[in-house]
């Protein structure tokens, strides 16, 4: 593991690599009152040739610093982390799975470590970052999810904290989480306001396709807004459905006249389009599961069915799925694929 200690009179001191092992924090700590701990989440992969590789990181390191300087925890020199966690890599090559859908999962975390109890900007800060090997999200094909899309609970609202990737956002979505599991339901689709404004799935962002009245399709996604999480996937997919859409770079089994928008979807929008034959495809987008399809939506006391395709997983959704993975693991070139 890898550990950065931080505090307000000398900055950031030496990075240190150690085995594994606990943290010695007193009870006082920030962090274990207010919450003040934010983290990030990448995968290194190895190609057949043996190259490790890591996916846009530095989309990683701008979000953490973005969510660091929300809670008022120490920014940073994202260059000289990533320059860190590939040194830890190296060291931890071992573990990274050279099997197909495997990788290296890596969290760097940074807490406030000021002893002290009193809500302000900590004195005292630690990075660090941990790595496990972790399988494919789908070790035996594609399994579409349900979603109840709540309407008792928020995950965020305008002006908070839901566009930053902070611990506190984490810990309420449980319970709902729980409920949602008893009825029958995979995740949460969070709602927001009197209109029920789609805004993300359990912890992915979410899209949706339509199509329109000149059989052209719609590929659209809810304006982050502060709401939503910056997602690292969710950029991706939009770069690439882009590129095709113009032209520049087209992926097959997209439509070809597609159109990709950014912009408020309501549950009447979506409910209307089932019912018209006009909802195409539903999914989450995450480092997790990359991409993730979905099936059905809990409404208001009823079902939604969304189409899922041959194999659990639409075209769209599956393009898009097998260009991020070809880049992800070396197949196909791309700049997104930073060397450790």
């Amino acid at each position: 593991m890898l550990t950065i200690p931080w505090s307000q009179t000398t900055g950031w001191q030496a990075p240190q690599i150690r085995p594994y092992g606990p943290l010695s924090l007193e009870p006082s700590v920030t962090v274990l009152h207010y919450a003040q701990t934010l983290f990030e989440g990448m995968k290194a992969y190895r190609d057949e040739n043996g190259k490790v590789t890591l996916f846009r990181p530095d989309m990683n390191m701008k979000r953490m610093n973005r969510s660091a300087a929300r809670i008022a925890l120490p920014t940073f020199d994202g260059n000289a982390l990533l320059d860190c966690i590939k040194t830890l890599i190296r060291l931890d090559a071992h573990w990274i799975p050279q099997e197909a859908g495997h990788s290296l999962y890596i969290r760097p975390t940074l807490i406030g470590t000021q002893r002290a109890i009193g809500v302000n900007p900590p004195s005292e800060a630690l990075l660090f970052v941990i790595c496990s090997p972790v399988g494919p999200y789908y070790p035996t094909g594609f399994k579409p999810v349900s979603l109840m899309a709540t309407t008792e609970y928020i995950r965020a609202a305008p002006g908070g904290t839901g566009g930053f990737k902070l611990g506190a956002n984490y810990a309420p979505g449980v319970v709902p989480q729980k409920e949602a599991a008893k009825l029958g339901y995979s995740q949460n689709l969070w709602l927001l306001g009197p209109e029920h404004y789609l805004t993300e799935v359990g912890t992915m962002n979410m899209f949706l396709a339509f199509r329109n009245d000149d059989g052209s399709t719609e590929l659209v996604t809810p304006p982050l807004d502060d709401v939503i999480l910056p997602g690292v996937t969710r950029d991706s997919v939009l770069v690439l459905a882009r590129d095709h859409s113009s032209g520049k770079a087209p992926i097959a089994g997209l439509p070809g006249k597609l159109t990709v928008s950014e912009r408020p979807i309501t549950m009447k929008e979506v409910k209307e389009k089932a019912d018209n034959g006009k909802l195409l495809e539903i999914f989450g987008t995450g480092t997790a599961a990359i991409i993730c399809p979905v099936e059905r939506i809990g409404y208001l006391g009823k079902d939604i069915n969304v189409p899922t395709g041959d194999g659990g997983i639409g075209n769209i959704a599956k393009g898009l799925l097998s260009e991020i993975v070809g880049r992800q693991v070396g197949a196909i070139p791309s700049e997104w694929s930073w060397e450790v």
